[in-house]
């Protein structure tokens, strides 16, 4: 944090900018969701003793400084110290695991922006850790084709499975995804409408035996299995597709009482993947949906209320950070506690979130 750097020069504070950082993503491990309670939360008496002795912040800025600092911020710097960090938890040995990519418009930017203007972010994390790994702005849901293909450009994912719905599931941002040294999973619907009629085809009637592989859980009362199939024999199917290399179709089957219900869904990847990990990968994107969904229930994203676009940014950044530190900490430990618990926990109770900061500083190295 201490190498993030301004977008622009404010004239006026004398205070440090990774401080400011630091009290924004402790206040959010409290689950402290708007800045404007972040700033009330450190002035209280044992949170500044609390900030003084983890991190030698000895003075905090008034609220219009607050905002002031986290609005000078440059964002696309901050998200590159972001994506390097990240990379530094992960380490190297990323390979043949699943980054999923989707974008998220925070909903209430636009209410309180000058000109109404929307915030859509792209976003991509490693399915398997839990850990967003980084994020690209881009101005509206069609701007985020444009934003994933920028942030392919920044991310070290080699080696990795890209998955992604089927906004994405153009020829340009498989050959983006084939730069960067992975492999695409694309789901194909109705926008590639004669590269989806040719798998509804193949799969109707599969030419010999396909390979398949099957799940079944019971949730809720419901009972869902998933069928996978998948065949390398992609002939003429997406014909000028890079590297495809196989094909493949997930049927999920519903039944809750005497209601019974199914669906049908078509990929394409540059991987020749089995059916099992067809299967493993396409459920595996459901991780960044829950991700979103989080930023949303937790924090309350789409309500910060905040009219300043780079704050906006930033603060989606930190969220995110935020989110990677938690995961971690129940990885480290072992936790089974609720993200709802743990923040509960950090509020209430300082020596809880020192303590939870201790855990987490070997790996991290949160203090420098």
């Amino acid at each position: 944090m201490s190498k993030v750097e301004e977008g622009s020069t404010y004239r006026g504070y004398f205070y440090r900018i990774s401080d400011v950082l630091t009290i924004s993503i402790c206040g959010m491990m409290c689950g402290i969701e708007k800045a404007k309670y972040i700033w009330e939360w450190a002035n209280e008496q044992p949170v500044r003793e609390f900030l003084l002795d983890e991190f030698g912040i000895e003075k905090i800025p008034c609220y219009s400084q607050y905002m002031n600092i986290l609005g000078i911020i440059d964002p696309e710097k901050f998200n590159l110290c972001f994506i390097k960090w990240v990379q530094g938890v992960l380490g190297k040995d990323i390979a043949g695991k699943t980054v999923a990519i989707d974008g998220k418009t925070i909903c209430g930017a636009e209410k309180v922006s000058k000109d109404g203007t929307l915030l859509h972010i792209a976003s991509a994390m490693v399915a398997e850790a839990g850990l967003v790994i980084g994020s690209r702005e881009g101005g509206t849901r069609t701007d985020e084709i444009t934003a994933v293909r920028e942030l392919l450009e920044l991310l070290d994912i080699k080696g990795t499975i890209v998955v992604a719905d089927a906004l994405h599931c153009h020829k340009k941002t498989a050959e983006s995804v084939l730069l960067a040294d992975a492999d695409y999973l694309f789901v194909v619907k109705d926008n590639q409408p004669s590269l989806k009629d040719d798998l509804e085809l193949f799969f109707s009637q599969p030419p010999g035996l396909l390979e398949s592989h099957a799940t079944v859980e019971k949730n809720g009362g419901r009972l869902e299995c998933r069928n996978a199939y998948v065949s390398h024999a992609v002939g003429n199917i997406g014909e000028n597709w890079a590297n495809l290399r196989s094909i493949g179709a997930i049927r999920r089957h519903f039944e809750k009482g005497e209601t019974i219900t199914s669906e049908w869904h078509y990929y394409i990847s540059s991987a020749p993947l089995t059916a099992e990990q067809l299967l493993h990968h396409a459920r595996a994107e459901w991780q960044i949906e829950s991700m979103h969904w989080i930023l949303d229930v937790h924090f309350r994203e789409d309500k910060t209320g905040i009219g300043n676009m780079n704050t906006q940014k930033t603060m989606n950044i930190l969220r995110k950070i935020t989110l990677n530190l938690l995961r971690e900490f129940k990885a480290i430990t072992g936790s089974t506690s609720a993200l709802s618990a743990l923040l509960r926990k950090n509020l209430f109770n300082i020596s809880n979130l020192s303590a939870f900061l201790h855990d987490l500083s070997p790996l991290l190295s949160l203090r420098n």
